[in-house]
């Protein structure tokens, strides 16, 4: 059957200064466990602690640029352009351009906090 999901739930981010989630599909809006999908808006100058998830990430960037560092590279993914973060993989995701960015993330399974692995 065909479901509208009419609007996104927010969701608590970790990083500073603090960005907004808005998670469309996922644990918490649809209760969804093998896929999420939501819009992120970073400011400028966030950073996340690194991570080693058990889930596969996609992410799409609608505006500005979001920076990818992984163990072996850096990455500039701009406005257009996609970035395929392998779970397992340690990676971090950070906005220090002027305009922070915007844009989706699509995790499969779907994001937790307890399968995203945090550095401390």
């Amino acid at each position: 059957m065909v479901q509208l999901i009419a609007q996104a739930t927010q969701v608590e981010a970790a990083g500073q200064p603090p960005k907004i989630i808005r998670e469309f599909i996922g644990r918490v809006n649809t209760q969804t466990l093998g896929i999420s999908l939501a819009h992120m808006t970073s400011p400028s100058g966030w950073s996340e602690p690194g991570q080693t998830p058990e889930f596969d990430e996609y992410t799409y960037v609608l505006q500005g640029a979001l920076v990818v560092k992984s163990e072996k590279e850096e990455l500039t993914v701009q406005a257009g352009q996609t970035v395929f973060a392998p779970k397992g993989e340690w990676v971090q995701y950070s906005t220090p351009g002027a305009d922070g960015a915007q844009y989706i993330a699509i995790c499969l399974p779907a994001f937790s906090p307890g399968l995203v692995h945090r550095d401390a």
